[in-house]
């Protein structure tokens, strides 16, 4: 078996790392050190923005007033199936407590995040569904205080329509900040006086860089990059349809890899050959970011049989992954490395994106080889409990006792002894002492 490559990428989603992670780097330690006055600086110089920084509940209720209500009954749409779905991940894991042996009870509780930080991205599109993926999933986890932040226009302010989702979804203050310095100003707890627990929401290559660095000071939900789509798709599938779901990924910026993986020459070939009139037909931003997306990132690869299409494909680990073929049951059974799949052409990842309910925030750059995308319970710590009877130090006391003595812990093992002298006086055991 061997696979050919009918279009390879010019560049990888690790170009440029270096470059982004300096000035990241001097960005966080400069805000860090200087606090608000450096944010708001940034915040001007960045984004030509010299309002207010924390936005106002007068200015939320202005925002949602030049919002139609077409829209408005549009992202209601999507925010009441986002919330659906996350409600059902909520309750598919819960608190219990089990008896392991007699008196011996350990437990699972579980305790929202105090406060979180949502970035929703403002600049070269609106993404209000990116407001209702992390503020609303935030709210649903039942996350106390939820500080979303998005890039301002300038004289404008916060895009209307974000920030009227924003407050819909519950958001518990707003930030008039974009890039790195709303991500510093939700992990530092500026202008809020709440310093994030935890960040999510995607963002360009600064904002990921932002969190991934501040990773281990706060949680956050994935190592992320640009967003990325890959196609499965063998000869049953419909040219067309494949073309148009990698353009509506490359649209999303410069750097946005598109991958098509088939089993079909002549599917690779009609993809190929229609792209670039679909890229032509785009308005001006989509068509120049799709245009160096697919022409950088962009890639074809034709496989010999659907078992090297499942194994490339969980090699690239996509975010999103669509299934076109004509056994998509038998991919659906065997591919392990995606942050959402979309099983057959009916659907589609513009649905899962914006509306359909499964959350849109997904890991990119191969994170998909060790976790999943956003949900409620990223917003949630899972912790454990633990409580004995007397009676159960008896049998737990001893063990605990010689298996310390066994590692050399000698404290660990009196800790055991105590409890052992204090509740069976007149009893002798086996402490595992020499």
């Amino acid at each position: 078996m061997a696979i050919t490559y009918v279009k390879k990428a010019e560049k990888s989603p690790t170009t440029g790392e270096d470059e982004t992670r300096n000035i990241v780097s001097n960005m966080l330690a400069e805000i860090e050190a200087g606090g608000e006055d450096v944010a708001r600086a940034y915040g001007e110089k960045l984004d030509s923005f010299t309002g207010n920084i924390v936005v106002t509940a007068d200015e939320i209720e202005a925002a949602g007033a030049k919002v139609e209500q077409k829209l408005k009954d549009d992202i209601q749409f999507a925010y009441d199936r986002v919330r659906k779905f996350a409600q059902a991940q909520r309750a598919s894991i819960s608190e219990f407590e089990t008896e392991l042996s007699p008196g011996l009870w350990a437990g699972q509780k579980l305790i929202p995040m105090e406060t979180a930080g949502c970035y929703v991205p403002g600049g070269r599109y609106a993404h209000v569904a990116s407001a209702i993926m992390s503020v609303g999933t935030a709210k649903e986890a039942g996350v106390k205080n939820v500080v979303a932040c998005s890039a301002p226009k300038p004289g404008e302010g916060v895009n209307p329509a974000i920030l009227y989702t924003m407050n819909l979804c519950g958001a518990d203050h707003i930030l008039a900040l974009g890039g790195v310095q709303g991500i510093a100003a939700m992990t530092f707890g500026l202008f809020t006086g709440k310093p994030a627990n935890f960040l999510a929401g995607p963002g360009n290559r600064f904002v990921a860089e932002a969190k991934r660095m501040l990773y281990g000071r706060v949680g956050i939900d994935m190592f992320a990059g640009p967003t990325e789509i890959g196609i499965i798709a063998d000869e049953t599938a419909d040219p067309q349809i494949v073309a148009e779901d990698l353009v509506s990924q490359a649209e999303h910026g410069l750097d946005s890899p598109a991958w098509l993986f088939t089993t079909s020459r002549k599917l690779a070939d009609d993809t190929i050959a229609l792209m670039d009139g679909l890229i032509a037909a785009l308005p001006d931003t989509a068509r120049e970011a799709a245009t160096i997306s697919w022409r950088d990132y962009g890639e074809v690869i034709l496989c010999d049989t659907k078992e090297e299409c499942a194994k490339v494909s969980d090699q690239y680990a996509s975010e999103h992954l669509e299934l076109q073929t004509a056994e998509n049951d038998w991919y659906s059974d065997n591919l392990i490395s995606y942050g959402s799949l979309f099983v057959g052409e009916e659907t589609t990842v513009t649905y899962g994106d914006k509306c359909s309910g499964t959350n849109h925030i997904l890991p990119t750059k191969g994170a998909a080889h060790y976790t999943g995308g956003l949900s409620v319970h990223k917003f949630m710590k899972v912790v454990t409990t633990q409580r004995m009877t007397r009676e159960a130090n008896r049998e737990v006391g001893q063990a605990a006792a010689r298996i310390s003595r066994l590692e050399g812990m000698e404290a660990h093992a009196r800790a055991g002894d105590a409890r052992l002298r204090k509740y069976f006086s007149d009893e002798t055991f086996d402490l595992g002492i020499n």
